[in-house]
């Protein structure tokens, strides 16, 4: 048999050709290779889809938390709070803007971030008086919106910023509100592999707050003010290549449908899967944009090796917690330090999740896994 795409690209492509194809056409026609009016046309569609006021595109969604934690003025001597059980991009950015990154544990079924361990550690930190707690990165694992209405009274008790990190939940919904108006700055990535993806890297930043936003584009554009040449303030450059935006326009059209689609493949995988393995926790009044379907198994890595052999790709997101990395083992307590996190690395294991898998390749990959499970 042959071996499976983990996320089919190229179905989507042949989908949407036409349209993908015109446009970058138009961007080599006229020539505005950055920034060009694409966009500003993406901008617009972003704040219509997620129902925000402004959508600042930028280069990734790595430059996207950057820009959030510079428009606020975070840096040495500030505390960020993130959930250890993440991507490197949510706490890398801290340090980079020379702050100190405080991790949290996380939900051992949700795989966000634990507001109750939150709390403690905003106290604990405030308590060494070493530091000033200033922010939350609330990352939505998996596509899951995280407990933003908890986050935010936390947040509030003790005066601190929250960015919400939706890298992987771009699309997903807390009751009727999108992602992108859960709090006062969200961002998100356009990674190829990401719900809504690009052919290469993009981002952006929503926010409702005029004067945030208009400091999020001068830090977009190397810290601008009025002029190229009047630099207000220390930015980056993390502006939007014009092809990017040319290819996720027509993607953005079609969004709804493949979102209803990945909802579709998560309920079959849930029907077929919930009696071997532990399947992702669903939340009521809560829809994920499912950027990955990521269960629970012993024996994580004799499965994954048996995946393997029929021909079913599978992951690992994340195979080490970040209070474990060797990057940031200084700002960590060391193994044992965030329990949960540390289990979830251990009994992990993402599964192939797109918009365009047929029910028969689902269940080929369901029937692979139960059984590798039943003989792991």
């Amino acid at each position: 048999m042959s071996n499976l795409p983990f996320v089919d690209l190229k179905a989507q492509y042949a989908r949407l050709k036409e349209e993908i194809d015109a446009g970058i056409q138009r961007v080599l026609d006229h020539g505005r290779f950055i920034m060009g009016p694409e966009v500003a046309e993406l901008e617009a569609a972003l704040c219509d889809f997620a129902g925000c006021k402004h959508a600042i595109a930028c280069a990734s969604g790595t430059d996207a938390l950057s820009m959030a934690l510079l428009a606020d003025d975070i840096g040495p001597g500030d505390a960020v709070f993130l959930p250890a059980f993440t991507f490197t991009a949510s706490a890398e950015v801290v340090l980079l803007a020379g702050a100190s990154p405080v991790f949290v544990d996380v939900d051992g079924r949700s795989f966000n971030i634990d507001v109750d361990h939150l709390r403690k550690q905003i106290e604990a930190t405030a308590g060494e008086g070493q530091l000033r707690p200033r922010a939350i990165i609330a990352v939505d694992l998996f596509g899951l919106p995280a407990d933003h209405a908890a986050i935010a009274e936390a947040a509030a008790e003790h005066g601190l910023l929250v960015i919400s990190d939706a890298a992987q939940s771009f699309g997903g919904r807390i009751g009727e509100a999108r992602v992108g108006t859960h709090g006062p700055v969200t961002t998100t990535s356009f990674f190829p592999a990401k719900p809504l993806g690009c052919y290469g890297d993009g981002g952006a930043v929503f926010t409702d707050d005029d004067a945030r936003a208009d400091v999020l584009r001068s830090i977009r554009a190397h810290g601008k003010g009025a002029g190229k040449y009047d630099i207000v303030r220390i930015g980056i450059n993390g502006r939007l290549d014009t092809i990017q935006a040319a290819v996720l326009l027509p993607k953005l059209a079609v969004f709804e449908s493949e979102l209803e689609a990945r909802e579709r493949l998560a309920d079959h995988y849930d029907a077929r899967l919930a009696s071997a393995v532990t399947t992702p926790r669903r939340e009521a009044g809560k829809s994920s944009a499912w950027a990955q379907y990521s269960i629970l198994l012993d024996d994580r890595d004799a499965v994954q090796g048996a995946l393997a052999e029929a021909g079913v790709p599978s992951a690992i997101y994340y195979p080490m917690p970040m209070h474990l990395q060797p990057a940031y083992a200084a700002h960590g307590r060391g193994v044992g330090s965030l329990p949960i996190s540390e289990g979830l690395s251990k009994r992990i294991l993402s599964l192939p999740m797109h918009p365009y898998m047929d029910e028969a390749t689902a269940d080929r990959i369901c029937d692979t896994l139960l059984a590798a499970v039943g003989t792991a």
